[in-house]
């Protein structure tokens, strides 16, 4: 009995919508761990290096995109629960966030403005449609949440998703490296009352 190879596990593979699937973790995991051996260089962000080679592969392979997303809309599901899951370090610190509300609220409040504005009001200056301003809008929400508001206002949701991980990675890119350490309430005064 022959011993199968890589071929024949890609035939297999490929008759099967576990394809965009496996091929989606096994970028991830590869540009994941290039990116750690970088020393987290930022500019070996794993995201980008993964949709890299998705798309080298699918092109070397032929396989078309819709063959691809057969597979890969199981990652494309989970984004809803992973950002419901965003909740819970939310919950771990509601003490400071109750504490540091005004500043919160303000802070988002001036970010969501600020970033739908610009961005909306860049495309109507170079001349964008309604349809494409409307999918620049949300852009900066998390993909599940930014795609829902997108196809309400008028927007394309699939357009918004493109513009949610450009904005992700532009932001993730130029970011200082080092540990990310939890947040730290400052010492409190004894002497001071309590709020």
């Amino acid at each position: 009995m022959n011993e199968p190879g890589l071929r024949d596990i890609w035939v297999y593979l490929s008759a099967s919508p576990l394809l965009g699937l496996t091929i989606t973790l096994v970028a991830y995991g590869l540009a994941y761990r290039l990116y750690l051996k970088t020393n987290s260089n930022p500019l070996a962000n794993p995201v980008v290096t993964s949709v890299a080679m998705l798309i080298l592969l699918l092109l070397a392979t032929g396989t078309s995109y819709s063959d691809y997303f057969e597979g890969g809309q199981f990652v494309h599901f989970l984004l809803g629960p992973a950002t419901v899951a965003l909740a819970v370090p939310l919950y771990q610190q509601f003490r400071q966030l109750r504490q540091l509300w005004l500043p919160v609220a303000i802070s988002l409040i001036s970010g969501v403005v600020i970033a739908a504005g610009t961005s909306v009001g860049l495309a109507r200056l170079l001349g964008g449609s309604l349809e494409i301003q409307m999918s620049l809008a949300p852009k900066s929400a998390t993909a599940p949440v930014a795609m829902g508001i997108s196809e309400k206002i008028g927007g394309l949701p699939s357009l918004t998703a493109v513009l949610v991980v450009l904005t992700g990675i532009t932001g993730a890119v130029p970011a200082p490296r080092g540990e990310s350490r939890p947040y730290q309430a400052p010492e409190r005064n004894p002497r001071q009352p309590r709020p």
